[in-house]
């Protein structure tokens, strides 16, 4: 897959020039490169964070100010199998797609940024051949060592996908979650797929759902490694020129409210659903065609900054305490871009022991295990990861018992009680009234 180091002003599927603002937020450090200890005095490089959206096929994206070789390097810190929810979510990925497409000893199962072999490992125990690809050795190495999930470490684009195809490896299913966003050259990404899938076989992609994006304010979802934002008005137009077909779709809760995608060939015989119509029309009702919904968007970013920081900032008069929970790159954004650093926060601690002794970027914050909670008892826990929040307030439930509470900053900056206050509505129901 080819890297782009240019400052690219141009879209980066359709070549239009871009120049409608979606999304400034400042210069920020890469979200995922997190500091040891050694480079914690250390200088370290911030990069413009500007989303635009292209006028012709409405893709949103950042423009090019660095290569992914810097993002995604050997030592990537994020493993996927450290979220108990997203285990479960992949393991329902299994299951259906097994039943749905009869998937058996003789098939083959792709993945495209396989991780620490988080879905893979499903597939494997149910006697179904798999092969993961993934650029990060950290996490490649994981997977295979203590998996035993067969692994490619390179980027995968058309030139890889011709190569693994006329090695054998041409696939009844090709899974892509959460890395479509993550390249400079999606046309080169996407026509991969076309590639490497049989006749007849069956490409599904998971990516978090540009309009809810914008309904509940994830701006937190824009870094560096995310170099695209996609709706299913962007998708059809990209898939449909790169060979591939979008014949279904689903709408999830995972990430912020999600969408899978399932592509074939454009020769396939995959009949389209009516559940691709109505997604579009929804997204045609809410003006994603026109740029009105894009720059409204600027706005909306600038006062859920606001209202975070006064309410942070008038716990903090109080004399409260908080810390944050979790280190995740949407964290990195938030904290960045709100100038939330040691002056708000004492710390933070996240379950990966990957992330446990190093510092965030930009703020310096220390991540520690989430056991200091227990021993610092903070008045208020910032849930950095709120995508997650069900899970993450599960888990610490018992700061209830010294009158802890749970801050969740997106959509809107709000407490909630714990554990006896009331129960805050999962974010299924919060994504389905923002129909």
């Amino acid at each position: 897959m080819p890297d782009t180091l240019r400052e690219s002003a141009s879209c980066r599927h359709c070549g239009t020039a871009l120049t409608t603002v979606f999304a400034d937020l400042g210069a920020t450090p890469v979200a995922n490169d997190y500091l040891s200890p050694a480079r914690r005095d250390q200088g370290e490089p911030f990069y413009p964070l500007k989303a635009y959206v292209c006028g012709n096929c409405r893709l949103v994206q950042l423009r090019d100010f660095h290569g992914s070789q810097d993002l995604f390097r050997d030592d990537y810190a994020y493993f996927s199998s450290f979220s108990t929810s997203w285990l479960q979510h992949a393991r329902s990925y299994v299951e259906c797609m097994q039943q749905r497409l009869r998937l058996g000893p003789q098939s083959l199962v792709v993945e495209v940024a396989s991780n620490d072999g988080y879905l893979l490992q499903y597939f494997k125990q149910k006697g179904v051949p798999v092969l993961g690809i993934e650029p990060c050795k950290s996490v490649a190495d994981f997977a295979v060592s203590k998996k035993g999930i067969p692994t490619r470490i390179e980027f995968f684009g058309r030139e890889s996908a011709i190569r693994l195809a006329k090695e054998g490896f041409s696939a009844d299913l090709t899974v892509a979650n959460n890395v479509l966003g993550h390249v400079p050259d999606i046309n080169d990404f996407v026509s991969g797929f076309a590639a490497i899938l049989k006749p007849e076989g069956v490409a599904t992609f998971e990516f978090p759902h540009l309009l809810n994006l914008i309904r509940l304010n994830e701006f937190d979802t824009i870094y560096h490694e995310h170099f695209s934002y996609l709706s299913l008005l962007a998708a059809e137009r990209i898939f449909l020129s790169n060979g591939l077909r979008i014949f279904d779709v689903e709408r999830l809760s995972t990430h912020g409210g999600s969408l899978r995608l399932f592509a074939c060939r454009t020769t396939a015989a995959h009949e389209r659903t009516s559940r691709v119509d109505e997604l579009s029309a929804l997204e045609r009702e809410a003006g994603l065609h026109t740029d009105a919904p894009y720059i409204r968007f600027s706005e909306q970013v600038r006062e859920t900054k606001r209202s975070l920081l006064e309410l942070l900032i008038g716990l903090k008069r109080q004399g409260s305490s908080i810390v944050g929970y979790g280190a995740p790159a949407k964290g990195n954004t938030l904290l960045n871009y709100c100038g939330i650093g040691g002056d708000i926060l004492d710390f933070t601690v996240d379950r990966s022991p990957h992330k446990q002794g190093f510092f965030l970027p930009g703020t310096r914050l220390e991540i520690r295990a989430p056991e200091a909670i227990d021993r610092h008892k903070p008045d208020f826990v910032l849930i950095l990861p709120w995508n997650l929040q069900d899970e993450v307030m599960g888990q610490l439930a018992h700061i209830g018992q010294w009158d802890g509470k749970f801050i969740i900053p997106i959509p809107r900056a709000h407490i909630v009680d714990a554990p006896h206050g009331a129960h805050p509505a999962s974010l299924r129901s919060v994504l389905e009234s923002a129909d």
